[in-house]
């Protein structure tokens, strides 16, 4: 009795509940058994490659769930890359000679998915400076010959309103005109009317008619992703070089592509920017103005995004006299910058060689400029295209290489109003010193280093400055 009374005050105490309920268990059961444990918390990790111009490639252990553009984020911290919100992962389909720009909201995992296993398929990490453009100066996407409005809408649009008409749910722009179609199963080419609306695209079995009875469906893009031709004729047999083609998400083959081709550039980059608007909507326009948001835990974002260059984020300053000052009156500023630079020119005139002798700078002219970024050695003209059509087709983009036609002449390649467009340079000597020139001597640089610093801030001869290089990274 007296140790019943004994117990029973022990269990007037309150109960303390245990915190490791799982260890009180069965001896024959399994202290470690999954269904005890707590469920995990980490996402699957997968590894994918990388790949840069040079061929250089980069191998990343990632989430399942990261996107497009927090790989890009990834690369840019970790080869301290200058981030100008133009980086993009492209995907190549060897086997077929396509390419796409995949989209920054894209899955990367869900994306190598759709590969098929013997296809040596590659992603690459590259700019395009091309990716939101339309949103910047939607006047050279969509021309007014291609574009057509519902007939409830006032015929006068402003292009920016042609951009809210894309975003908007409730309207949708008509895009019109002709293209060439490889037909099923077949290698010959018909050239058809084809007309893209909010329900797909559909080309007319009779001349330019868009009446019902005389359109006939032709893809939907919900399930299929579009790609741009990067071999041109070489494969396809297309009647021009401005291919492009919708491929289903689970298929392989080239039998169930739909391939199209447009006459010129102007008419390919209209349909294949008002498909993606299409498609994707009101999230490119995300993708634009959010450019740095990611899944929480996919990309560091706890680390401050690197400084992006650009002219907005520039000023010229004075530092000659006890205070420094802000240069505005533009004169002044590119005045000081010219200055500047022949200051600079004048202290590295003299440059000493291996046994500590100064050579003149003028005998280095030959071969300073293949230091940098923007020079490309002795590509071809095909090669210099390709890689400025790669990093997007805005006034700017240029590249300067060997000319083959002449090899002591030097190229100019540049990008201006969706056409690539090639200039010679040309070297001059006079009075024993070589100089470099593109308007026959009228205006002269001691190397290819001062003639492009020079067009960067001068449109001179050109069509446009010279704005943005084609480089090859490495990883």
């Amino acid at each position: 009795n007296r140790r019943k009374k004994k117990d029973d005050g022990i269990l007037e105490i309150p109960s303390i509940p245990n915190p490791f309920p799982e260890l009180c268990c069965s001896p024959f059961t399994s202290v470690l058994s999954a269904s005890l444990l707590p469920k995990a918390t980490s996402r699957k990790k997968q590894v994918i490659k990388v790949y840069s111009e040079d061929d250089t490639s980069r191998a990343l252990e990632v989430p399942s769930d990261i996107t497009a553009r927090d790989v890009c984020q990834l690369l840019i911290l970790k080869n301290h890359y200058i981030d100008d919100h133009s980086w993009t992962l492209f995907e190549q389909l060897t086997h077929t000679g396509l390419g796409r720009a995949i989209e920054d909201h894209e899955l990367v995992v869900e994306v190598q998915s759709n590969w098929v296993m013997e296809e040596e398929n590659k992603l690459y990490f590259r700019k395009n400076y091309a990716k939101y453009e339309f949103f910047k100066n939607p006047l050279s996407f969509f021309p007014d010959h291609m574009i057509s409005f519902p007939s409830e809408t006032n015929a006068a649009v402003s292009h920016s309103g042609v951009l809210q008409m894309f975003l908007s749910s409730s309207t949708y722009p008509e895009i019109h005109g002709y293209l060439h179609a490889k037909e099923q199963g077949k290698k010959s080419w018909k050239k058809l009317y084809f007309l893209l609306r909010r329900s797909g695209l559909y080309f007319s079995t009779k001349g330019t008619s868009k009446e019902p009875r005389h359109l006939q469906f032709f893809c939907e893009f919900s399930n299929s992703d579009m790609y741009m031709s990067l071999t041109g004729k070489k494969i396809s047999g297309a009647p021009t070089n401005y291919g492009f083609c919708f491929k289903p998400n689970k298929s392989g083959g080239t039998r169930d592509l739909k391939q199209l081709c447009a006459d010129d550039e102007q008419s390919r980059t209209c349909w294949m920017t008002a498909i993606r608007l299409l498609k994707y909507g009101m999230q490119l326009y995300q993708n634009y103005m959010q450019p740095y948001q990611g899944r929480s835990g996919c990309s560091p974002l706890n680390i401050t995004p690197m400084r992006s260059i650009s002219e907005n984020s520039l000023v010229a300053m004075d530092f000659s006299g006890h205070r420094s000052r802000i240069i505005e009156n533009p004169t002044e500023a590119l005045s000081v910058a010219v200055e500047e630079g022949l200051a600079w020119r004048r202290r590295g005139c003299l440059r000493l060689n291996s046994h500590g002798s100064p050579i003149a700078m003028s005998d280095m002219g030959m071969s300073i400029h293949r230091s940098q970024s923007w020079f490309h050695h002795k590509i071809s003209r095909e090669e210099a295209q390709r890689l400025i059509l790669q990093h997007g087709l805005v006034d700017g983009v240029f590249l300067v290489r060997d000319s083959q036609s002449n090899p002591k002449t030097f190229v100019l390649s540049l990008s201006h109003g969706l056409k690539i467009k090639h200039f010679q340079i040309v070297p001059l000597e006079d009075d024993g010193k070589l100089f470099y020139t593109l308007d026959d001597g009228h205006t002269r640089f001691t190397d290819l280093i001062q003639l492009v610093e020079f067009y960067q801030l001068n449109k001179g001869v050109l069509p446009c400055k010279l704005k943005h290089y084609c480089a090859r990274i490495a990883l």
